[in-house]
């Protein structure tokens, strides 16, 4: 079983690659096994060049420990395990640092919801967190770039699901979804959606979407009355 999870992560981390929202190591995907609760993940540092199945980290979801692997997990592993531990129905998580959504990460801002692209993804605003204190980048950077995460979609009280992203102030995004493909998927379109906002912005800076229009084209996508697509 995590022979096949390795490939599916594996596979994931080059999607990025082949997407165009990493270069040399900036990115990681990870995915949960709850039955065996671990989760499989990106090496740290590692090239996407020639990347294989093999070369993936499966990690102690309770304790963070090393389970599998000839190398070191991704840096960023202690704010996936913390987040799968919050948010059950997470299965996949990506972080990146793609142009424009670390645009905004930098300016501390969210990516507001101004236009329909970003509405069939995200119902509301991609939220930005507030900054990390000196004491906790020097205390445990990741597992606090985690707990501000958890921080802020507590505070903002809105279901992660529905906005499967958020951006860390002054670092980048992090996307999630059921799987590791769905948390790719989100990361990808998070990164155009903040391309078309920002132009928009540019143009017009009071520019936005009212929220019947947020309303009409999320549930047309998500839902009990979803219609978009087949059957």
């Amino acid at each position: 079983m995590l022979e096949e999870l390795k490939k599916i992560v594996c596979n994931a981390n080059l999607e990025l690659v082949r997407r165009g929202v990493v270069i040399y190591t900036w990115g990681n995907v990870s995915a949960v096994d709850r039955d065996k609760n671990v989760l499989v993940i990106k090496p740290s540092g590692v090239p996407y060049d020639n990347m294989k199945p093999e070369d993936m980290v499966v990690v102690d979801l309770a304790t963070g420990e090393k389970v599998e692997g000839k190398w070191k997990p991704s840096s960023d592993t202690a704010t996936h395990r913390i987040l799968y531990n919050e948010f059950k129905e997470m299965g996949g998580i990506v972080h990146t640092h793609s142009i424009n959504a670390v645009a905004f990460a930098q300016a501390g801002m969210d990516i507001p919801a101004v236009g329909t692209t970003h509405a069939d993804y995200f119902y509301g605003p991609v939220p930005c967190t507030r900054p990390l204190t000196e004491k906790e980048v020097n205390e445990a950077y990741e597992e606090n770039t985690g707990k501000v995460i958890i921080e802020t979609i507590k505070e903002r009280g809105y279901d992660p699901m529905a906005i499967p992203a958020i951006l860390c102030e002054n670092h980048g995004p992090f996307a999630w979804g059921k799987d590791a493909d769905s948390a790719v998927y989100h990361a990808v379109v998070l990164e155009c959606v903040a391309e078309m906002t920002m132009k928009s912005l540019i143009l017009n800076p009071q520019t936005a979407m009212p929220q019947y229009i947020l309303d009409k084209h999320y549930s047309r996508k998500h839902g009990p009355n979803a219609y978009y697509g087949q059957k």
